[in-house]
């Protein structure tokens, strides 16, 4: 099958880029506040309470500087790489974010053809405007790993991971950050409560009765009503605040069921998204975790917590002493190919990225998504030339410390 997609090429995205003055992944942002409606713009690009932690995200990559390394051959250079048994083409992929309809009236499924296009993962989360199924049929070439939360309702959950499983997905996320959202002031100060008519969020509407409230005036779907002043916060309501790491070994029996059930060849990897410290990140492993995701939710979780980039190496000393190798993907500040290069010289296998996705799709749709990623290919191109590394292998520790004034 071929998609739009496919026709994408690589004068194109020059010419976007070029007739938009679009030269970095900052300029994306740039471009998508002026286009998007402050209260829509300010719900993509703030945090949570004073926003410490989503200003720490940018500011911690400075805190490390590369190490470039001389008169090494870097002819050939090359940023594809195996992710649990996938190729891709960079070590960036677009992490599970939800309501992409937002910015752009295809949505997810814009977002998920271009990472198709340019050869990356993408993630879609269960908060998605378009459903697993849709994103399926008009990406189906693309690497797509599907994101879930545990639910007050289990069988909710089991049926969404099932579904996914079904529509060919091949990996899924557990976000375990999210037991509460975090207070989005802006969006208080905004009235930014519930998504614009007709905006939903797509994989729940098979399960409106098991995810309604009733009260005596009315019932309703708990990510609809209004009654707190920020958007996000109106549906936590019907997320597990009991949930446990006895999930995570709960989730595996799920997926490994519906692989099973739908003859699906080898084993769905399952990473645990929103880990920021050590011990969690070995109960993960304990658990039977495929993989982490370090990762505070781009800002949006609890504030006054560590950058994720700050984070990462305890993380990733303390999984590897266990299991060497064993996959940590990070996410939450990239912006820059050089931040992409720091994470993995720190030791991420990857990297995601959330609201970059949001601002490219805003500013060009599914040529602007695949355009972003152009950036950050080439900019990892350039910083990987000049500290001699010719594949994402070679890229190490040694490459990297951390500033002794900072």
């Amino acid at each position: 099958m071929t998609s739009a997609a496919d026709n994408i090429r690589g004068d194109d995205i020059k010419d976007f880029l070029s007739s938009n003055s679009l030269h970095n992944v900052d300029d994306f942002e740039l471009a998508a506040q002026k286009k998007l409606p402050k209260p829509l713009y300010e719900y993509l690009a703030s945090g949570s309470d004073a926003e410490e932690t989503l200003h720490e995200n940018r500011i911690a990559f400075s805190r490390y500087a590369l190490r470039p390394f001389a008169l090494r051959s870097v002819s050939g250079l090359s940023t594809a790489l195996s992710l649990f048994g996938r190729n891709l083409s960079i070590p960036v992929f677009a992490s599970p974010a939800g309501v992409h309809r937002l910015v752009n009236d295809k949505g997810e499924c814009a977002t998920a053809r271009a990472c198709g296009a340019v050869g990356t993962m993408f993630g879609l989360s269960q908060h998605a405007t378009c459903s697993i199924e849709e994103v399926a049929r008009v990406a189906p070439g693309t690497c797509r790993w599907f994101q879930c939360y545990i639910l007050k309702e289990r069988s909710v959950t089991a049926s969404l991971v099932r579904r996914a499983v079904k529509a060919g997905y091949s990996g899924i996320f557990l976000t375990v950050d999210s037991v509460k959202f975090g207070r989005r002031e802006a969006d208080a100060r905004n009235g930014f409560n519930a998504l614009p008519p007709p905006l939903t969020l797509s994989n729940y509407e098979d399960y409106a009765k098991e995810l309604s409230l009733t009260t005596d005036q009315q019932s309703s779907k708990a990510w609809e009503r209004k009654k707190h002043a920020a958007w996000d916060q109106n549906t936590e309501t019907i997320f597990d605040q009991d949930a446990s790491w006895d999930d995570i070994t709960w989730l595996r029996t799920v997926i490994d069921a519906a692989t099973k059930d739908y003859n699906v060849q080898g084993r769905i990897p399952l990473v645990i998204k929103g880990i920021m410290t050590a011990e969690d990140a070995i109960k993960a492993v304990d658990f039977g975790a495929d993989g982490i995701m370090v990762s505070n939710h781009g800002g949006r979780q609890l504030d006054g917590c560590l950058a994720s980039i700050d984070a990462l190496p305890e993380v990733v000393a303390a999984v590897r002493s266990k299991r060497p190798g064993f996959p940590v993907l990070l996410d939450s500040g990239i912006r820059r190919g050089t931040d992409v290069v720091k994470a993995l010289a720190l030791g991420a296998t990857a990297v995601g990225v959330g609201k970059p996705l949001f601002y490219s799709l805003a500013t060009g749709g599914e040529l602007g998504v695949s355009a972003m990623f152009h950036i950050f290919k080439e900019e990892i191109e350039t910083a990987m030339a000049l500290c001699g590394c010719r594949t994402i292998a070679d890229v190490s520790g040694k490459m990297v410390q951390r500033r002794s004034h900072l």
